[in-house]
């Protein structure tokens, strides 16, 4: 995701998970895709580096998990600043919040 317009309509639905390090924020969409959108701001990380590092690894735990999900919007921000020795705490994290999507949009859909 791109355009503003796109990041307020999931931040004005209020629909988020939470973990130490990432906040998922999520809508469901009528096109057959799956969008991601990634804030980390430099509040959390001082450096672009840090910052690109970040988004890269986001990037890729999505696009890896990305077959497993139905027509979202996501956008995902991160809370607290990670680097490379924390990679496999972020994975496990990003994997346990993809989870618990999943069980939340499974159950709306059924009702």
């Amino acid at each position: 995701m791109v355009k503003t317009d796109d990041f307020s309509s999931v931040f004005n639905l209020r629909k988020r998970i939470a973990s130490q390090h990432l906040v998922m924020r999520y809508r469901l969409n009528e096109a057959n895709l799956t969008r991601l959108g990634l804030i980390v701001s430099k509040k959390t990380a001082k450096l672009a580096v840090q910052r690109n590092y970040m988004r890269r690894v986001l990037r890729e735990l999505f696009r890896l998990n990305q077959q497993h999900l139905p027509a979202i919007d996501l956008v995902i921000q991160v809370q607290k600043a990670f680097d490379a020795p924390n990679f496999v705490q972020i994975k496990q994290e990003f994997e346990s919040l993809l989870l618990k999507l999943s069980t939340k949009i499974g159950s709306r859909k059924e009702s």
